[in-house]
């Protein structure tokens, strides 16, 4: 261990493994990476059928927990965060999902300059190689592998899909290109059937460069500030505090949790946050910790006629099969999320880009892996994928292994609980379709017996649980409520940016991985001081007749975003 660094990152997770990487590109440049995790050398975090598991130990996951949810009747709800090289992108459900072209450029109308669409799509291509290969909107040659799986084998992908165009919508080839809105496949981030996390990626194949140095095991206690500007990070590691010092830059990438609290033990944030806690006040920025929000969903189960789902699969003796197949050839049940299939649609007519995502898995069970039902049975995860509702994160007190108060307000807006509203009502008349006959065996949840918006309100506030999206608490603009600017340099001190989705203005219409990633690309650029690549003019697809119809089977319009 050297004293100084020339950059020192946070967080060795979606982000700040993009950045050790890109950084120590540079052989002339020193970069240190902290994380407090440990190590991703694990079955159940490279085995992707088994992200359950990480998803809910406390070796991997910091288990963060919000208070109780006002509009959620008093309910806590887990918040997981990774807590381990590669941090989230080790431990989440492996789908590439990057968000609608509309997603980016409404960040760029809130005031992120330069972050939109034909800005952000040449970095999604530069991070990614995707095994159909490259095209104006997918990569080749990046170091994130994107696949779909086991390319929807069973046959209920392929119904669910058939159901969607049945009930009128679009099928999509590829949401991540020209058209994201419709049914279709599903992308995951998996590589010869093993995760392909931001450690395996991009952290481990720059490990062997003499510039760069990464600590496990260490928590980052503070930014060091001398006046306004950032010179250092205090940190404890084996027993001991540490100081180490920066000659350019401090990248904070500890996540929409971990980067507000970092910032607000730091004295950096909300002036009556921070006195509450009694943490000296160095700077006050008062949107440190504000627009927390995060995607939220129900499972929607089905019982199923046929004997083709997973839950046939959930023996030990299955679970063993699987992982032996997985441990010797890498393919099988055990190299695949299982989400091949999904959609996104629009909930009425006027809207330009989808409002709501559907994730169909061929087995009915909770998220966590957990209360499979008997027999056969599959089920759709869906939730309102543009929210309104806000919270916050905020520092109780200087102590970084007390976990911060989060609240996200689920349910605050009206506008989320009619989202939730549509979206029993908009799938339950997808599963309805004749293609789902030869499998649909009665709805198991929320039940027949649920229809009015009251019944409908109450299942969802039972029910609802996060999608593991959260974003927006050190949201990046050029305002006074804005904690970074259009470059990720943290307001009013200098030598400190922020880079992970707490920066994001809104939640992108999707999965937050790839967008994270994405963005820790193009900030590489931002700080190593380089030409950004030049901006994309490929085509963005809107469906027929958005204008004046909420679903539409026509032919897709080319339009420029």
């Amino acid at each position: 261990m050297n004293e100084h660094y020339d950059y020192i990152i946070i967080g060795a997770g979606s982000a700040g493994c993009v950045l050790a990487n890109r950084l120590s590109e540079d052989a002339g440049t020193s970069v240190l990476v902290l994380e407090f995790g440990g190590s991703d050398r694990s079955v159940v975090i490279q085995m992707p059928s088994a992200f359950s598991i990480p998803m809910n130990t406390k070796k991997y996951n910091w288990r963060y927990e919000t208070e109780p949810e006002t509009y959620l009747d008093g309910r806590r709800i887990h918040c997981p965060r990774g807590k381990v090289l590669g941090g989230s992108s080790s431990i989440n459900g492996l789908v590439y999902i990057r968000g609608h072209a509309y997603d980016f450029d409404e960040w760029e109308e809130l005031g992120a300059r330069d972050w939109g669409y034909r800005n952000c799509l040449p970095y999604f291509k530069r991070a990614e190689s995707f095994s159909a290969g490259g095209d104006q909107y997918r990569g080749d040659a990046g170091p994130l592998h994107t696949n779909n799986g086991n390319n929807m084998q069973n046959p209920l992908y392929g119904a669910w899909v058939e159901a969607g165009a049945e009930a009128g919508y679009i099928k999509t080839d590829d949401t991540n290109g020209f058209m994201q809105e419709g049914f279709g496949a599903m992308h995951m981030t998996v590589k010869d059937g093993v995760r392909c996390s931001t450690a395996n990626a991009y952290l481990r194949p720059a490990m062997g460069r003499p510039n760069l140095t990464v600590v496990t095991k260490a928590m980052t206690r503070r930014i060091i500030l001398e006046g306004k500007r950032a010179v250092g990070i205090e940190y404890d590691c084996e027993g001991e505090t540490q100081k180490v010092y920066c000659n350019r830059e401090i990248l904070v990438s500890a996540g929409p949790i971990g980067s507000p609290h970092l910032l607000q033990r730091s004295g950096i944030g909300p002036l009556e946050v921070l006195r509450k806690a009694g943490v000296e006040v160095r700077h006050e920025l008062p949107g440190v910790g504000e627009n927390l929000q995060d995607h939220a969903e129900i499972y929607i189960q089905f019982g199923c006629k046929e004997p083709v789902t997973l839950n046939s699969k959930m023996d030990p003796l299955s679970k063993l099969l699987i992982g032996l197949r997985w441990l010797l050839f890498k393919d099988g049940l055990g190299a695949t999320n299982h989400f091949e299939a999904g959609g996104f649609i629009r909930s009425e007519q006027g809207l330009r880009w989808p409002d709501i995502q559907f994730h169909f898995l061929p087995a009915a069970m909770r998220y966590d892996g957990k209360k499979p039902i008997k027999g056969h049975g599959f089920m759709v995860l869906t939730g309102p994928n543009k929210p309104k509702s806000r919270g916050h994160v905020r520092v109780r007190s200087a102590d970084p292994y007390e976990h911060p108060e989060i609240r996200f307000n689920y349910l605050q807006r009206e506008e989320d609980r009619e989202g939730f509203r549509r979206c029993v009502r908009l799938t339950r008349e997808i599963i309805g379709q004749p293609a789902m006959d030869r499998f649909r065996d009665g709805e198991i949840a929320p039940g027949p017996q649920v229809n009015s918006d009251a019944e409908i309100d109450a299942f969802v506030r039972e029910n609802l649980e996060s999608t593991y999206h959260p974003c927006g608490s050190c949201r990046m603009g050029e305002d006074d409520m804005a904690v970074v600017d259009s470059e990720l340099r943290v307001r009013g001190i200098e030598g400190l940016r922020v880079i992970d989705s707490s920066v994001f203005p809104t939640e992108p219409n999707g999965n937050l991985n790839a967008p994270t990633i994405m963005l820790a690309e193009r900030a590489s650029d931002l700080v190593r001081g380089r030409r950004q690549l030049p901006p994309s003019e490929a085509p963005v697809g809107l469906a027929a007749n958005w204008e004046t119809r909420q679903r539409t089977n026509s032919p897709a319009r080319n339009v420029r975003v």
